[in-house]
């Protein structure tokens, strides 16, 4: 999928997505908080696509998408759905092949940082803990397809994963799964 069909199938999603925990409970809160990231990264990326940032788009769309899909698997929104980046077929033109190496590389030293700084934040006997544990998982798996596609070449499909994975640790910050034991700027809190 191109970079503008990648930002379309991101506004339909958000456009269908529905917060499904009741309004005016805590969860709600957290709901409100993941769809305006969402909202906000894929805002963000389709100024970068018409301003000819292909880069930033990809990064935006792919990070936007992480925390949309982060906020459904938490239960947040219906419908339960999922975006991963693996469709994702970005040509960016060789102009922008210095910016890219940059952002891609930058971003698999902050996820892998990122992925270092935090630890389950539920006590071990409640359920998400569990889930804190799905999101690093998520997270790492992203991490390892990205490095493989770095090595092998693939710069955009490995910064959509990095990006991606990145979105589902902000994510389960944001929403209390875990508690941030490292550098706190990585995080959007």
């Amino acid at each position: 999928m191109t970079l503008e069909e990648c930002g379309a199938l991101f506004l339909d999603a958000l456009s269908r997505t529905r917060i499904a925990v009741p309004e005016g409970t805590l969860l709600y809160r957290v709901a409100e908080e993941v769809v305006e990231m969402a909202a906000a990264y894929q805002s963000d990326g389709m100024v970068f696509l018409r301003t000819g940032d292909p880069v930033n788009a990809l990064a935006s769309f792919a990070y936007g998408l992480g925390w949309l899909d982060a906020g459904s698997r938490i239960g947040l929104f219906e419908p339960l759905a999922a975006h991963p980046p693996d469709g994702v077929d970005a040509v960016i033109p060789d102009r922008h092949g210095a910016h890219l190496d940059e952002k891609t590389h930058r971003y698999r030293r902050m996820l892998h940082s990122a992925l270092l700084a935090v630890r389950a934040g539920p006590d071990e006997a409640s359920p998400l803990s569990a889930g804190a544990e799905v999101f690093c998982s998520a997270a790492s798996s992203w991490y390892a397809e990205g490095v493989e596609l770095l090595d092998a070449g693939d710069l955009a499909c490995a910064l959509a994963r990095f990006s991606y994975g990145y979105a589902w640790l902000d994510a389960g910050v944001r929403a209390g799964l875990f508690r941030i034991t490292g550098e706190r700027g990585l995080f959007t809190v």
